[in-house]
């Protein structure tokens, strides 16, 4: 792999600093560096925000010099490298959100087990699961706008929090009570969650604005598959071994995705990587006017400032936002239902058509099918629709995602129905898998789709509105869970165990269509009227 992504990666930022910048040096610390005669003189240099990595204007006042890159095709600047390094870094992304976020149902094919062997029932068996979910939902409210601070950008915070995760799965692995169990997931879910909440934002570092929803579909891809890899690994552990196996899988897969990415996960964040550049260039000319936006921003910075930014602005736009709130109220609901189904899935598989765990397991694939097949409808449409025009600097508006959210939101209560209805054991098993597909890709068009509507509205916003909604949607998804297996045993009949419980669900999210009609029909107006959207 490229120079580049060893030597901004974390083991290179060390080595670089431990060997006093002999090793992975910059070219502005090479013999033949030309200093660019504004680094050089004390005059006044306005500030050109075009050429910096935030959309955002910093108003500098005289005299400082606000390093910038070295022009629009400057190298150094993520936007502008070869396809092939974009590529391979929105893998290591997928590939990473995908190694944690399998971690949230990996364990559930041995609750059985875990009941057994501490003596507990059901829901509390089931609570690990939810205490990861809820982790993951929290840990963003302080890791997200981390990664957005110049200070520390994204890929530092990816690798310190992926090696505590690493390093959690030892302890979890060798559990002896349900206590440590539930204590060592919850932590692991708040180190596991970096990834899920910024994981778009890193991609969207090296693309320019027409390829960030494209960008952003092909990490979802990892991001909503994750779950449903779980269970499916999760299933072969327990048969061959036992339900310590799943966490120590965990603990090698996330061990050895540290130790490549440790390597080769490079620092994208622009910010960031400027104020590198403005120390380096310091210490070259000695000039202490040399200053980048990220350095600017953080003194300007006071400790309530600081605080509102992070605990309390993701929090007040969800609440106040309206806009926010409903689609946080969808997303979470689309998300539930997916959690939900973990406790579904055995009653029709295991106990209905029993099959062996393994098989069982195996038909969590048909979430992952849903989602691949909608990938290569939206993918290729969103193109045409989006990225084209943008190149061509025509004025796209942030309803044009939602014909596409209709779709997903009819896709999702047909795909319930049909799971619900054709879950009898006189029915053939295949066919509440194709309903289980039929969700899974209105699902990922749900999420692909608010998420962009909800980053074209309020983007000067975006870590906190990303935030807000990663901790709404994992709060109650983590909540489903725990009353999934009484909400189907209650309702239940002979012949159909999941079909009514079901049917609840799908006429909610029936309802919940009326989201995406409302900001159809009235989208503009409720952006003019908000204090954060970007139109606003």
């Amino acid at each position: 792999m490229h120079y580049r992504f060893m030597r901004d990666s974390f083991v290179g930022r060390v080595v670089y600093h431990l060997s006093k910048h002999k090793y992975f040096s910059h070219k502005e610390e090479h013999p033949d560096y030309v200093i660019p005669e504004k680094y050089l003189a004390n005059e006044d240099i306005p500030n050109d925000s075009s050429a910096s990595s935030s959309s955002s204007t910093t108003q500098v006042e005289d005299p400082r010099i606000v390093v910038t890159w070295d022009g629009d095709d400057d190298p150094e600047n993520p936007v502008n490298w070869p396809f092939y390094q974009k590529a391979f870094f929105t893998f290591e992304i997928a590939f990473l959100t995908t190694a944690v976020y399998m971690g949230s149902a990996i364990y559930t094919p041995g609750v059985n087990q875990i009941m057994a062997e501490f003596n507990v029932g059901q829901t509390v068996a089931t609570l690990p699961l939810s205490l990861f979910v809820i982790g993951y939902g929290i840990g963003p409210m302080v890791f997200s706008p981390m990664s957005e601070n110049a200070i520390f950008g994204r890929t530092s915070i990816y690798i310190v929090t992926l090696f505590l995760f690493f390093i959690l799965q030892i302890p979890t692995a060798l559990s002896n009570d349900i206590v440590s169990l539930c204590i060592l997931r919850f932590l692991g879910g708040i180190f596991a969650s970096p990834c899920l909440a910024t994981g778009g934002a890193s991609v969207c570092d090296v693309l320019s604005i027409p390829y960030g929803p494209v960008g952003i579909a092909c990490w979802a891809l990892g991001a909503v598959c994750g779950p449903s890899f779980g269970p499916f690994f999760g299933s072969i552990l327990v048969v061959k071994g036992d339900w310590r196996w799943t966490f120590w899988f965990l603990a090698i897969t996330s061990g050895s995705t540290l130790l490549v990415l440790s390597f080769l996960l490079p620092e994208s964040y622009g910010k960031t990587l400027l104020t590198r550049k403005a120390k380096r260039l310091r210490a070259l000319t000695g000039n202490d006017l040399i200053t980048s936006e990220g350095e600017i921003e953080n003194a300007s910075l006071t400790a309530t400032e600081l605080a509102i930014e992070t605990l309390w602005r993701p929090i007040e736009i969800s609440i106040v936002e309206p806009v926010v709130l409903l689609i946080n109220i969808y997303i979470a609901l689309v998300y539930s239902i997916m959690y939900l189904w973990f406790e579904a899935f055995p009653i029709v598989f295991y106990e209905i058509h029993h099959f062996t765990l393994i098989e069982m397991g195996l038909t969590y694939m048909s979430i992952v099918i849903g989602i691949g097949l909608a990938a290569s409808i939206y993918i290729p449409v969103i193109y045409r629709i989006f990225t084209i025009p943008m190149k061509r600097g025509d004025d796209v508006a942030p309803e044009l995602f939602i014909p596409l959210a209709a779709v997903g939101g009819i896709c999702m209560p047909v795909g319930i129905f049909i799971f619900g209805w054709t879950s009898a054991a006189d029915l053939p098993w295949i066919a509440p898998l194709i309903g289980g597909a039929i969700y899974a890709a209105g699902a990922f068009l749900i999420f692909q789709t608010l998420f962009n509507y909800l980053g074209m509205s309020f983007w000067r916003y975006l870590a906190s509105v990303f935030a807000g909604n990663d901790l709404f949607r994992s709060v109650i998804a983590g909540v489903f869970p725990l009353f999934g297996r009484a909400l189907f045993d209650n309702l239940k009949t002979e012949r159909f165990p999941v079909a009514y419980g079901s049917t609840i669900l799908g006429c909610i999210t029936i309802l919940m269509l009326l989201i995406p009609v409302l900001f159809y029909v009235n989208g503009p107006k409720l952006r003019a009227r908000s204090k954060y959207s970007g139109s606003g």
